[in-house]
């Protein structure tokens, strides 16, 4: 590069820097800094500018163009035949600093994304109930601030956090966010306070040592915390479970393009991939491989051919190709509950039934009112359905639907059902069994009324378990009946849907816990001197 492009290079990351509030006046720069426009010798520089409101972002700047962005941008396959973009380490800086310049992200907003990325994805495999002890070993950049903010989430969850930050740099970002793990109590250990093995006291440690920024051999004391962690295995020679190991963006000690080229480093369990997954991602054999962030704009994803796969729902991270091939007969979960015993209930089992779904509401679980219904006909054969809970009085337990489908068949035929609720955040299920009624014609009309009119149009188009030829003929018969009956209009309940109600004669109320010794306390209906009363026995596991 010549003396221009270095003066030029020089004055833009000056600029940045000033105006992020961020000193320049380190004199080596830290080790990771991923979340900076680290803009090098290898970047080359137009004379000209850059025009955003050209690439459709509604403004304009001053920013010297980058070329050669998108020209080397790498796609690979992913099991689930998708196809995600690979980023070099060039073209990781630019990304970042396109957030961070004109797009208006600071480096604590996008610390804090990617940290809160790293612990969900964390606790998306690993349950608190299992790998409580986490170990943080933080770098002194912006990696080892992602792993902070990561520790303070994990906390939050339920986790036991430990941090090993050797290196601490005096920016208030970095001391606030130690300010507040502190306040939480989460442990600081000096590295004379780790053990040579780290499994010995860890059930999972988190590289957050290193970024894409890295160059070079490193240095004390991170060169000795690097060899403790390529020293753990994923089972030592007594086949005990050794930690579990989760890598930020890059296994430190990697190229961040070519990968562990001796074949010597870490090898992580787990990589958590921020932004955009690096080229050294490829190299990556563990199983488990996630993408964090969630902040790349749409507009840039879509200029830059960044192709990255979407997130679920509400969260933070989402699983780069397919989870690993597993053992199901060795799936287990360790129940961790409080304690569950008889003097616990209520003496009415839909009270205590009340008591539970209250809980579950609480827990903000989803859907805590699905129940399995199982139901069968003359014929003997069971079938088990999801349905949802409408109604719970003194007299059993409520729910809709239509008389013709399948279940509606087998309760004529035999009038008798069994409801299994599943809270599985609460470790809790439900059994229910007794006989089944229909409900009032006015009650269910009344419940009709009382559903969106969507839901109205919905029960008259779906002729249940009838076989359907093709969807748009559901979807032609609904533009149909919304045609029909027009906003505001009273929409007809069918004659063929409504309520049933099973009123139970056994309750039964399952808890998890360690061992398997789990709670089971069962409610059963006997009559007592000519009445009914409910009878309590705790059950074995």
């Amino acid at each position: 590069m010549g003396s221009r492009n270095r003066a030029v290079t020089c004055l833009i990351t000056r600029l940045f820097l000033v105006s992020k509030n961020i000193s320049s006046s380190f004199s080596t720069p830290p080790p990771s800094f991923h979340h900076l426009p680290l803009i090098t010798s290898s970047l080359h520089f137009a004379s000209n500018k850059l025009s955003f409101s050209n690439l459709g972002f509604g403004f304009s700047s001053s920013f010297t163009t980058i070329r050669g962005f998108s020209s080397s941008l790498e796609n690979l396959q992913t099991s689930d035949s998708s196809s995600v973009t690979y980023v070099s380490a060039k073209e990781a800086a630019e990304i970042d600093e396109i957030l961070m310049g004109p797009l208006g992200f600071s480096v604590d907003q996008l610390m804090e994304l990617a940290g809160l990325s790293v612990a969900t994805s964390i606790a998306e495999v690993y349950k608190p109930s299992e790998y409580s002890r986490v170990l943080v070993i933080c770098g002194p950049g912006n990696n080892g601030g992602d792993g902070l903010v990561a520790a303070r989430h994990l906390h939050h969850f339920g986790y036991r956090p430990y941090i090993c930050y050797p290196k601490r740099t005096s920016k208030a970002l970095y001391t606030g966010l130690v300010t507040q793990l502190e306040t939480l109590s989460v442990p600081f250990l000096s590295l004379e306070d780790l053990p040579q093995d780290l499994s010995s006291d860890f059930d999972l440690v988190i590289d957050a040592i290193f970024g894409f920024s890295f160059h070079g051999t490193p240095r004390p004391p991170f060169d000795d915390l690097i060899r403790r962690l390529v020293s753990l295995h994923r089972y030592d020679h007594t086949h005990q479970r050794s930690a579990i190991i989760a890598s930020v963006d890059i296994p430190s000690g990697w190229h961040v393009e070519e990968g562990d080229i001796g074949g010597e480093g870490i090898k992580p369990d787990m990589l958590i991939s921020l932004t955009a997954p690096k080229l050294c991602a490829k190299k990556f054999c563990g199983p488990h491989h996630f993408l964090g962030g969630r902040f790349v704009p749409q507009p840039i994803a879509e200029k830059y051919r960044l192709n990255l796969p979407s997130y679920p729902g509400t969260s933070m991270c989402v699983r780069i190709g397919k989870p690993p091939q597993v053992d199901i007969s060795a799936l287990r979960e360790s129940y961790i509950s409080p304690e569950f015993d008889e003097n616990h209930l209520e003496a009415n089992p839909i009270d205590q039934f009340k008591k539970w779904f209250d809980d579950a509401l609480t827990a903000g679980l989803h859907e805590p009112n699905a129940m399995a219904l199982s139901t069968a006909g003359k014929d003997g054969q069971p079938s088990s359905r999801l349905v949802l809970l409408k109604g719970i009085d003194k007299e059993g337990f409520v729910w809709y639907t239509n008389f013709e489908s399948h279940k509606g068949h087998q309760l004529s035929e035999n009038p008798r059902a069994a409801l299994l609720f599943y809270w599985g955040g609460l470790n809790r299920h439900v059994r229910i069994e007794g006989p089944v009624k229909k409900i009032s014609d006015s009650e269910s009309e009344n419940y009709f009324h009382s559903r969106p009119r969507e839901s109205q149009i919905g029960a008259i188009v779906s002729k249940q378990s009838s076989v359907v030829p093709r969807r748009d003929v559901l979807h032609q018969e609904y533009k149909e009946l919304e045609a029909k009956y027009p906003e505001g209009s009273l929409i007809p309940k069918p004659k063929e849907w409504g309520g049933y109600r099973l009123k139970p004669e056994m309750i039964e109320f399952w808890q998890g816990q360690k061992s398997n010794l789990h709670d089971r306390l069962q409610y059963s209906l006997k009559e007592v001197d000519g009445k009914e009363a409910w009878k309590i026995v705790r059950l074995a596991p």
